[in-house]
């Protein structure tokens, strides 16, 4: 019976042309190049079509990197079959996988999000239901609706891979494709749909005056606990999600839980302790907000809103996402060589030093080459287009097109399967609770406090350190 692609990712070896950096920085650079040409062509203000208006660039940079999570994590590459997967060229497999991606991604917008649901449900998915209505602009309607279409997004890119890397694809992992991914996709979706109503929904009815009380909760349920009624409350939590997923799926290789005999005790431990995890940088981020910019004002703009306080939280997020998919995509998810424990504590750290590193850099410089505007807060400076942009790029190099040029793809043997399955279940099985394991917990408790305090300690010194914009 046909596979398809399903698990082609971890059967595929990726073998490097040549010795050394070399594979590495050759790749890097063709998906630099790449990221540039195309940023200018779709996204940038100075461009062609420019995009970057910010939300309508925002909107199909987001339904992109879902597309692809949809053909690669939820239908395993169908309906393209295992052995074109293996033998096609990395350019043209690539390029036929994009283009499929881009359309389904069209297909989606313009025929479900604005023809379906915006002509006959909700009128602010559609730009043309919207610029009936009084006192709306031509410029407004398009960024609500597009706002409105990308809020779902969010949600969906937090939820599609979670329930592949924490659920394990259950109860539908036996089946074959298609079932198993529209079973999967449909599952995922309306859970989408629940958070989006609770979360997103009323924000999107407090857009427009009067306040919409009949169809949305107004003022929103989070306004006094989160000091807002924007949705940035819940895009900043949502975003934390997503980026903690692909950290667990990726430096983390499901770590701790993996630990977890039980099947459904695993599933539901990884899901919402992503969740946990996922909160905690949630709040964290908004208070190392307060303890460098000041205390939030209710009732300013930009740096002192709450609201935008909030979207920065996600956008701190998202700067650790990139580094963490540079370590796994390549660099070979280096360290492999220590414990599961210690491999997991070294990229941790890695992937932390390489997002401040890349944070002050993207704001020292990204208005000098993307056509954003010079400022953290300014509302044309979206730093999570970019980085989204950049990810899915990549998504299309390590998926699509097997890190091409700098690595080959060759099918490993039954063998190598066996030896990764082997050494990779010996790496959790050394990890035992024994009572060094415990001093070892115990150690690593006494850090984790000791490192918050640390933090808190040298957050306003390292700010005032360091000028971002001058």
């Amino acid at each position: 019976m046909e596979r398809y692609g399903a698990g082609f990712l971890e059967e595929r070896k990726l073998v490097k042309r040549w010795s050394g950096p070399f594979p590495a920085l050759i790749s890097i650079a063709v998906l630099c190049a790449a990221f540039y040409a195309t940023w200018w062509i779709f996204q940038d203000p100075r461009g062609y079509m420019r995009m970057y208006t910010p939300y309508v660039g925002y909107m199909y940079c987001r339904w992109w990197l879902i597309m692809m999570i949809w053909m690669v994590y939820i239908f395993n590459y169908w309906p393209f079959k295992r052995s074109w997967l293996d033998n096609a060229h990395p350019l043209y497999k690539g390029a036929v996988l994009t283009l499929a991606s881009v359309g389904i991604l069209v297909l989606l917008i313009k025929g479900f999000f604005e023809g379906f649901l915006g002509n006959y449900g909700l009128a602010y998915f559609n730009p043309e239901q919207l610029e009936k209505l009084p006192g709306i602009t031509s410029f407004f309607a398009i960024e609500y609706a597009s706002l409105a279409i990308l809020m779902f997004a969010a949600i969906a890119s937090w939820l599609s891979p979670a329930w592949v890397v924490a659920f394990e694809e259950a109860p539908w992992q036996k089946m074959k494709q298609p079932a198993k991914g529209f079973s999967i996709l449909m599952f995922t979706f309306f859970l989408s749909t629940l958070v989006y109503f609770v979360t997103m929904h009323p924000h999107m009815g407090i857009l427009y005056d009067p306040w919409q009380y009949f169809t949305s909760i107004a003022p929103p349920y989070w306004e006094q606990f989160a000091d807002t009624v924007s949705g940035n409350f819940h895009v900043s939590w949502i975003m934390c999600c997503t980026v903690v997923v692909w950290l667990v799926e990726t430096i983390w290789e499901r770590y701790p839980c993996s630990l977890i005999k039980n099947d459904w005790g695993r599933r539901f431990a990884c899901f919402f302790g992503i969740i946990g995890i996922a909160m905690a940088m949630h709040f964290f981020f908004y208070f190392a907000q307060e303890l460098t910019f000041g205390e939030a004002i209710r009732g300013t703009r930009r740096g002192f809103a709450p609201d935008w306080r909030w979207l920065h939280v996600g956008e701190m997020a998202i700067f650790m996402l990139v580094p963490a998919l540079f370590l796994n995509f390549y660099f070979g998810n280096w360290p492999r060589k220590f414990s599961m424990p210690v491999n997991v504590l070294v990229r941790t750290l890695i992937t932390i030093v390489a997002s401040i590193l890349l944070y002050i850099v993207y704001y020292k410089t990204s208005h000098l080459f993307l056509g954003t505007q010079k400022g953290i807060s300014h509302p044309q400076q979206f730093p999570m287009i970019p980085m989204i942009w950049l990810v899915n790029l990549m998504l299309v190099q390590h998926w699509f097109m097997d890190n091409w040029p700098g690595w080959k793809m060759v099918p490993k043997t039954v063998e190598e399967l066996e030896s990764d399955h082997a050494t990779h279940q010996a790496q959790i099985d050394e990890v035992k609770p024994t009572p060094k394991f415990g001093l070892g917990l115990g150690a690593g408790t006494v850090m984790g406090v000791a490192f918050f305090f640390i933090t808190v300690w040298a957050l306003p010194f390292f700010y005032q350190s360091i000028d971002l914009i001058k």
